[in-house]
């Protein structure tokens, strides 16, 4: 993806008759927000919509205020959706992944087995703590989910877990184990752009994903004993016999979990495992399940259509393939068009430089940080921008105060990376909502770690723990006069 090596604009960078005022870089912020509401609370449109609106308005207002050209504004747009290619092609391939694993009878032996081991009072922390263990040890989120996840949907079905709750404890161990393995990409990046020893920055993210962690487990164990006893009589026993009907139920059925998990652990990128993770399904659909070679790359492009004699299990099996990513695939591609725009035509330079100029103590400083990271999120729609933008633009500022590089790479990450998940059109809350099938409004309240990673950090701030600088204030950098209000 080439995200180490990127250089967002800085507003020195722009020509001050191309250069937005705070107000003018404030307008497409407060458009977006309005088309969201509009477009999706309340005409309920799909977020493509409000995306391309808003898309037209920076667009007109780069062309015919800020004065660019059309070739400027492509050039942004290209050069986000080449940041973002990884992830596109990712989406695209594990739809196809999921597929292949239901098909070669991974996903049913995960959740047939999963049903005796699993009982309602211990299944929300229980999931957490396993997707997290998973994720820390092949340092993807994105995977983890959409191959444990995916079997944890289906085993909470069968407890009587709702949807939304399960895909809530998914999410919070995938991001929280994400955030402590060095294998993760965003890990990686967050070091790379602050420059930060890699270890270093894990150890200084610690114990505020502890802490988050912990509390969301806590609040999965009391979601638990609100669906104690819930399950309809004999409901697991029809699951399990739908699914030993239709499927080979057998340890082979395993292989493609032991490719993928294997080369993740050993180091491989994410595509690449996926990619093996799909060839491992199919050749395990024509070995254990007699699949034709044809019908099983088949299925990785159309999805599934089981008929297993229950409808609850066909439901949860049944899977839209390559096929089946138009929809999410769009919705990244608006948001990383949007995103590129608003890079290009100096909108998030000139917020940075505000935000910048406004900072007169340490605490402000890492908090602000941590704002900016979520806001970046909300208007690229992507974690890499989340962590890149103000990772290298706020890097001198860290200096003047005289702050570790790590209370940067920190406050980036905590904010960052997890909260991408709880916005519908962001990259990760599209892909988590496709991949779950669990809208993403539906899962946000359960979704405990998304919203405790920056709270905890906002937290660790306010009561100057956590931090090189333990909150000694300092004078600011220069509020030099300038034309930007």
């Amino acid at each position: 993806m080439g995200t180490d090596r990127y250089t967002p604009r800085s507003y020195d960078d722009i020509a001050p008759e191309q250069r937005p005022t705070l107000k003018q870089a404030l307008v497409p912020v407060v458009g977006l927000v309005a088309f969201l509401g509009l477009g999706s609370a309340w005409l309920g449109l799909d977020p493509h919509i409000p995306l391309v609106w808003s898309i037209a308005l920076v667009g007109l207002l780069g062309r015919f205020v800020w004065g660019y050209t059309w070739e400027d504004l492509y050039e942004g747009i290209e050069r986000s959706l080449s940041m973002g290619l990884q992830a596109i092609l990712i989406l695209f391939t594990i739809y196809g992944v999921v597929s292949t694993w239901v098909a070669a009878g991974t996903i049913p032996t995960l959740m047939y087995y999963g049903l005796d081991l699993l009982s309602p009072q211990v299944f929300l922390p229980a999931t957490a703590l396993l997707v997290g263990i998973a994720t820390f040890a092949i340092g993807s989120s994105w995977t983890a989910v959409g191959t444990l996840g995916v079997a944890f949907i289906g085993i909470g079905s069968g407890l009587g877990v709702p949807e939304p709750m399960t895909a809530g404890a998914i999410l919070t161990g995938a991001y929280a184990g994400d955030k402590q393995s060095p294998l993760s990409d965003t890990t990686n990046l967050a070091a790379a752009v602050t420059n930060t020893d890699l270890y270093d920055h894990i150890r200084a993210m610690r114990n505020g994903t502890a802490v988050a962690f912990g509390l969301s487990l806590v609040g999965f164990v009391v979601l638990s004993l609100g669906i104690t006893g819930t399950i309809p009589a004999g409901q697991i026993a029809d699951i399990q016999t739908a699914l030993a009907s239709s499927y080979d139920i057998t340890l082979l059925a395993f292989l493609p979990l032991a490719v993928t998990f294997g080369l993740a652990a050993a180091g491989y990128p994410a595509l690449t495992v996926l990619l093996a993770g799909a060839f491992a399904g199919a050749f395990t659909s024509v070995l254990v399940q007699g699949a034709s070679f044809v019908a099983a790359w088949q299925t990785f492009m159309s999805g599934t259509g089981p008929e297993t004699g229950s409808e609850l299990v066909n439901s949860l099996l049944a899977s839209g393939g390559v096929s089946g990513s138009a929809w999410t695939i769009a919705v990244v591609v608006a948001a990383l068009t949007l995103g590129g725009l608003l890079e290009q035509t100096g909108v998030l330079a000139v917020l940075a430089h505000r935000l910048q100029r406004g900072i007169r103590s340490p605490r402000l400083l890492v908090a602000s940080t941590g704002l900016s990271a979520i806001v970046t999120n909300a208007l690229t729609a992507q974690q890499y921008m989340s962590i890149v933008v103000p990772g290298m633009t706020l890097r001198d500022t860290y200096d003047e105060f005289g702050l570790d590089s790590s209370d940067l790479s920190q406050a980036i990450e905590s904010a960052g990376t997890p909260t991408g998940a709880l916005l519908p059109w962001h990259a990760g809350g599209a892909y988590m909502a496709g991949v779950l099938g669990v809208s993403t409004l539906q899962y946000v309240p359960y979704y405990f770690f998304g919203y405790l990673s920056p709270l905890v950090l906002f937290a660790f701030v306010l009561a100057g723990v956590g931090f090189s600088g333990n909150g000694t204030t300092r004078p600011g950098p220069a509020a030099a006069a300038s034309d930007d209000d």
